[in-house]
């Protein structure tokens, strides 16, 4: 297991830094005679976690949760004036952030939950509708950003440290896990059927319905619909969400209300805000809600390509159990290298968690990576 564990991660390593020193390729893109095309496309996203929980630390090459890596597949094919698609994507199976905690690993490899679209759609001027394995329409509400600092810092503030507990001040790690204590209520992907309006003016609306058909052990229905606005005013440009979704468990309904908007002005500085509120019927479930904040410059300084800089702020209530209350902030930069289409990040986070069982000392986290697409 000890040797399996760390093949996996050597060739994760390895499959990183081999990325970042190609040049970046002509993309993988073969036409046809009558405008349709198919393209390859995917991303290795290797990343130094450190997460010092206030007593002890742990190191860690993973691939982030922030953005996974993957390979995908992509087929657009003209048919009279509508034009069908196809979408295929999966994550590689490589360690993952999530799979790590003081208590060690539980790398799972490639499963079927790593299938993240088997998508297809037709669309024309009347909108466009999907069926498959695909978005939901509150997938990406709670994260609409236009930061270009947002490749490392955004809404969900756990990927690289989901499953680290939160230690008393005792010692004992006897607090929830930060997945847990944190979340942003973002929608998912799903087997699902969807129909997305025409844009009107900038404004847009979805609708969708689907069921978990990469787990055997959920079968509740999940629908949602949505608003989004998006629009170029002078040098700015503005982007917002708003999503209403539901997972009905047999009768047992847990809804979210979410949304974000973001602004980014002509001289690279940004302002994103999002927030969430939840609604569960089930027996002894909490009401969670949090609102987001985070500022963000961006500016061409070197020849590689553009930097970013963000600081974030983060307050939820009642995740874990109710009368909780979890608060983070952090501060990260983001390089683009453009002759290899990589991004490379660094962030700061710091986590402050309260509830009535106990006094919890904060945990902070630093991560380094860097995310190659192709």
């Amino acid at each position: 297991m000890v040797v399996n564990r760390l093949l996996s991660i050597t060739a994760m390593a390895a499959a990183g830094l081999w990325a970042l020193g190609q040049p970046a390729s002509a993309e993988l893109k073969y036409s046809n005679n009558s405008g349709g095309y198919v393209e390859i496309y995917g991303q290795f996203n290797p990343a130094i976690i450190s997460v010092d929980d206030g007593q002890q630390t742990e190191t860690n090459l993973l691939d982030n949760d922030l953005s996974r890596s993957r390979v995908g597949l992509r087929l657009m094919q003209p048919i009279g004036s509508n034009t069908f698609g196809f979408r295929f994507e999966t994550g590689l199976g490589f360690p993952n952030s999530t799979e790590v905690s003081q208590f060690g690993s539980n790398y799972s490899g490639w499963t079927r939950a790593d299938l993240r679209h088997v998508d297809f759609w037709l669309e024309g001027n009347w909108g466009k509708l999907s069926a498959g394995q695909g978005s939901m329409v509150a997938d990406g509400a709670a994260e609409t950003d236009l930061s270009y600092v947002g490749t490392a810092l955004y809404s969900y503030t756990v990927d690289a440290n989901a499953g680290f507990l939160i230690r008393d001040t005792a010692g004992a790690l006897s607090g929830p896990a930060l997945a847990n204590a944190v979340d942003n209520l973002d929608g998912s992907r799903r087997g699902r059927i969807r129909y997305d309006t025409p844009d009107f003016n900038g404004f847009s609306a979805g609708a969708a319905w689907g069921k978990n058909v990469l787990s055997s052990a959920d079968d509740a229905d999940y629908y949602d619909i949505g608003l989004f606005y998006g629009q170029e005013i002078g040098s700015a440009a503005f982007n917002a969400s708003l999503a209403y979704q539901v997972r009905d468990n047999a009768g047992a309904e847990r809804s979210d209300v979410l949304g974000a908007a973001s602004v980014l002005l002509g001289n690279g500085l940004s302002f994103t805000v999002a927030g969430g509120t939840r609604d569960d019927d089930a027996a002894g479930a909490s009401d969670p809600s949090y609102y987001y904040a985070k500022i963000g410059y961006e500016n061409e300084w070197l020849a590689w390509g553009k930097t970013g800089f963000g600081v974030h702020y983060y307050d939820g209530e009642d995740f874990n159990v109710t009368g909780s209350s979890t608060k983070g902030w952090g501060i990260g930069a983001v390089q683009k290298v453009e002759r290899l289409n990589t991004d490379i990040y660094l962030t700061y986070q710091e986590y402050e968690y309260e509830d009535a069982a106990a006094s919890y000392q904060d945990l902070t986290t630093v991560v380094l990576g860097a995310r190659w697409r192709f």
